[in-house]
Parts: structure tokens; sequence; C-alpha cells
């Protein structure tokens, strides 16, 4: 059984930085991991994700102040965000799965995911 655990989230106040972490626990060798958010009534929102090459994608808006990286060896996933703005605050998911070819973009191409971690960040 695949268990995802985040971690790192907080209340930071606006212009501050958060790096979040997402531990895999199980057998896994899937080659994707993505990072979304989430505000209550909302749809889940895609952040960005990486493929098992390490390159990465992200949606426009979040470019140049988010990375998101890994450690295949501890199968540990980051997302290091800078710059954060009240708009940012979220409950913050890491999704992973397996695929052929590119990483799915949407959440429904993620069978495994975490219970997230909450950021808040104040003005």
């Amino acid at each position: 059984q695949v268990q995802l655990v985040e971690s790192g989230g907080g209340s930071v106040q606006a212009g501050g930085s958060l790096t979040l972490s997402c531990q895999v626990f199980g057998i896994y060798n899937g080659n994707c991991m993505a990072w979304f958010r989430q505000v209550p009534g909302k749809e889940r929102q895609r952040v960005g994700r990486i493929e098992s090459l390490g390159d990465t994608r992200y949606r426009e808006s979040r470019r140049g102040r988010f990375t998101i990286s890994k450690t295949n060896a501890e199968n540990v996933g980051y997302l290091r965000m800078t710059r954060l703005q009240p708009e940012d605050t979220a409950r913050y998911f890491c999704g992973a799965g397996d695929a052929g070819g590119l990483c799915p973009a949407g959440a429904g191409g993620y069978p495994y995911w975490g219970q997230g971690t909450q950021v808040t960040v104040s003005s």
C-alpha cells in the first residue's frame, strides 16, 4: 500500500517562504509526482509536477516563485515556495502515480494522495 505524507505547512507573512515535503511510503516505483492546492469550496488546483528524470512543469502563475524537486533515493518530493502572497493560502496536496509518457497535468491522473498540509499567508 502506498501512502503519502505531506509536511512543512504553516503560517507566514506575505513575502515569506516555505518548503513543503511529501514522503512516499510503501512499495512505489511510479515516475510522477505533482503538487496541487485547494481552498474550501473550490476544485483542487494544479501547482506543478516533476517527471522521473527531474523535468518540472508549473502552472504559469507559479513559475518563478515555486520550485518542485525530489530525491529519488528517499522517495521524497519538495515544493519550495517563495514570495508567498495571501492568495497562496490553501491546503497543499501531493499526488503520485505512474505514467508511460509524460506525467498527467490533472488531479485525476494521480491515484495516490496525501492528507495535505495547510499554508496560510497573512498580509
